[in-house]
């Protein structure tokens, strides 16, 4: 059989390449009456093989493109469909190899640089996938400034790239390539609101930005907006049912939105076709850690150790179960890490932290405490804390918040009783504070919300105004006042999922914001969860936190915390004497029966015995004492911080007369 004429070969391959995006299966059918008469072409090959992907025939596609690619090792497109089709079928590291080799062949291909960052996403590469959407941008614009800016974005250089897209955007402002840059220069500010109104004015002016609405869903995530970004990945998905990127953010609202059961289903599905990543089987992890299914969970972040043996955030995340004793198999496992040079920070942090608990539970308490130190060291130099500011603010919170101010704002605030607030330090007994109540059947246990703190931030004439927080309490009126603890209630509404009438708000920070809750919600109930100074300290310091927390990275800054902490409440104790009820957590542990009857007087419930049966409730708990409050009490760990007593001097120092005031209880 003769070969058609030049020119009809290349319209039938022309007529074919149009099909593709309308009609895969047409373009197929032309593509194989090619083949027909020209055995072995490689575009009708190739095209064939595109439509096929298209018509999820991946077992029929990737045989065919892996011949190709073989034969044709420096034909970009080639590559290109076989990264696609990898991905497609799950195969997410052999995409992100197929797809670099194109992208070296042709870098000007902005779905594959979005294609492999996606993949990137999913992998956990951070750093590699911002570098790979800053390429996407940068190859799907013609404009040299928008080029410009997009290599400032791929390098990193902040401050450049911001002066280049807001140059650009005065002479176009609706350009919505440039307003989601823009956003994206925000975004690692970490300025999510700035960010946030950039994405809603880029989806405003072109609601089919898929790439700019995943942006917004995950600004809003960062920002605990989660049933908003819920609506954006909803509508993602309702576009690409099987993106994993789409799928892996929905189960971090899910979770984030305490729908837990939800959230460990789309993990499991994400692994049933990614089982190789590791980042996942992390999330998967931390999510059946908080269902209480704690084997499960150990055998996720197990199964990303296999597949990533440098992830610290997996070994402390089996050190943060507490409850959990590592073998001297994974000490030596981790020390072989640490003493890698081309470990990240952030993973050499989580090692230390990690190798600190392993050493503690073997009881080598001078070497676990050394690296306790280390990973503090390191993450205190990524953190911008200023205990001075603290203190200033502690300083000005005692001389605004006098009785004369709440005697004249009598009536201010919602009617609501429905919020019980626990609030302290962190790792001072808030956690099993919380089991107790929502062992009640009167009261629904939720998670450590931000709301409160959110909604305080953002009164005018706070820090993003330019002004200052107490300050800005003195011009609430009272409508105000009752408006902003509607908001605070119809805010956390979505956390709750029974119809008991109160619920916990276990936010530790909330102790700054007692003022506030006295304005907006003067009928909430507010419980102050103490642990002796050093124990808590202590606790504070051995517990890596994901993030804020400033303060808790070094003895001198934590002693220093504490101490405005326990100033600022004996200042509320004065100026509202009752309001706040105290939990000593030693005398909890002294007389259990004793201080949850009180417990329950004061927020107005009656006894129930299932208060005293705290750790038989399955209910979901997302903090670091998860697997701690479903055993009984012990009392083990009251004394256990006199383990490290000789290298906790700056410590005591920094506490000062605090310490010695403490009420510990004689056992």
């Amino acid at each position: 059989m003769s070969s058609p004429p030049v020119g009809t070969l290349q319209v039938a391959l022309n007529h074919a390449a149009s099909l593709l995006a309308s009609n895969p299966a047409a373009a197929a059918e032309q593509a194989s009456e090619i083949l027909r008469v020209v055995p072995g072409q490689p575009a009708a090959i190739l095209l064939r093989a595109s439509a096929q992907r298209r018509l999820g025939q991946l077992d029929q596609a990737i045989p065919t493109l892996t011949s190709l690619a073989r034969e044709q090792p420096n034909w970009a497109a080639a590559h290109f469909e076989l990264g696609f089709a990898l991905g497609a079928a799950g195969q997410s590291d052999a995409a992100v190899v197929a797809l670099r080799h194109a992208l070296k062949l042709n870098p000007e291909v902005p779905d594959a640089w979005r294609a492999l960052a996606d993949h990137l996403t999913l992998a956990g590469d951070t750093a590699a996938a911002d570098a790979a959407y800053a390429q996407q941008i940068r190859y799907s614009t013609k404009d040299p400034r928008l080029v410009q800016a997009a290599i400032a974005l791929h390098d990193n250089a902040i401050p450049q790239a911001e002066a280049l897209l807001r140059e650009h955007l005065k002479q176009h402002p609706t350009d919505v390539a440039a307003i989601r840059m823009f956003a994206e220069v925000a975004a690692r500010l970490e300025r999510y609101q700035d960010s946030q109104n950039l994405l809603e004015r880029c989806l405003e002016l072109a609601p089919g930005f898929a790439a700019a609405r995943r942006n917004y869903a995950t600004v809003l995530h960062r920002q605990y907006k989660d049933q908003q970004a819920l609506e954006q990945v909803d509508q993602l998905l309702a576009l690409d049912a099987q993106d994993p990127t789409y799928r892996n953010l929905k189960a971090a609202v899910l979770g984030a939105l305490g729908r837990y059961g939800e959230s460990i289903e789309f993990y499991a599905g994400i692994l049933a076709r990614y089982p190789t990543q590791e980042k996942v089987w992390l999330n998967y992890g931390h999510a059946l850690k908080t269902a209480g299914r704690q084997q499960d969970s150990i055998d996720a972040y197990r199964k990303c150790i296999t597949l990533a043996p440098n992830s610290g955030a997996a070994y402390w995340s089996l050190a943060n179960l507490k409850t959990f004793r590592f073998s001297p198999d994974d000490v030596e496992a981790m020390r072989t890490q640490l003493a890698r040079t081309d470990l990240s920070d952030d993973e050499r942090v989580q090692f230390h932290f990690a190798l600190g608990k392993a050493l503690e539970d073997a009881r080598e308490y001078e070497g676990s405490f050394d690296h306790y130190a280390r990973g503090n060291s390191l993450r205190r130099t990524q953190m911008g804390y200023d205990a001075n500011r603290t203190s200033d603010r502690v300083r000005r919170s005692r001389e605004i918040l006098t009785a004369e101010f709440f005697d004249q704002r009598r009536g201010y605030g919602s009617d609501a009783r429905d919020p019980i607030f626990i609030l302290g330090l962190p790792r001072s007994g808030s956690t099993l504070l919380e089991q107790i109540l929502a062992s009640h059947s009167a009261v629904e246990g939720t998670m450590e919300l931000p709301d409160l703190i959110s909604i305080a931030r953002k009164l005018p004439g706070t820090s993003g105004s330019g002004g200052r927080f107490p300050e800005s309490l003195a011009s609430l009126s009272a409508a105000e006042c009752r408006a902003l603890g509607e908001q605070y209630l119809e805010q956390t509404r979505i956390q709750r999922k029974t119809s008991a009438p109160f619920f916990i708000d276990k936010m530790p920070n909330n102790f700054a914001y007692v003022g506030f809750i006295q304005l907006v919600l003067p009928n909430a109930k507010i419980i102050d969860a103490r642990r002796h100074p050093i124990g808590c300290c202590l606790s504070v310091f051995k517990q890596h936190f994901a993030r804020g927390q400033g303060f808790a990275y070094d003895l001198d800054d934590l002693g220093r915390y504490y101490r405005d902490y326990v100033a600022l409440m004996a200042h509320f104790d004065g100026v509202l004497p009752g309001r706040v009820h105290r939990v000593i957590y030693e005398t909890m542990v002294q007389d259990t029966e004793g201080e949850v009857r009180r417990l329950l007087d004061y927020c107005g419930l009656p006894f129930e015995e299932g208060c005293l049966r705290f750790y038989e409730n399955a209910r979901a708990v997302r903090t670091a004492s998860s697997e701690q409050v479903r055993k009984p009490i012990f009392r083990d760990a009251l004394e256990h911080w006199r383990h490290y007593e000789p290298w906790l001097g700056p410590l005591k120092s920094a506490l000062g007369p605090t310490l010695e005031a403490y009420p510990t209880p004689d056992f």
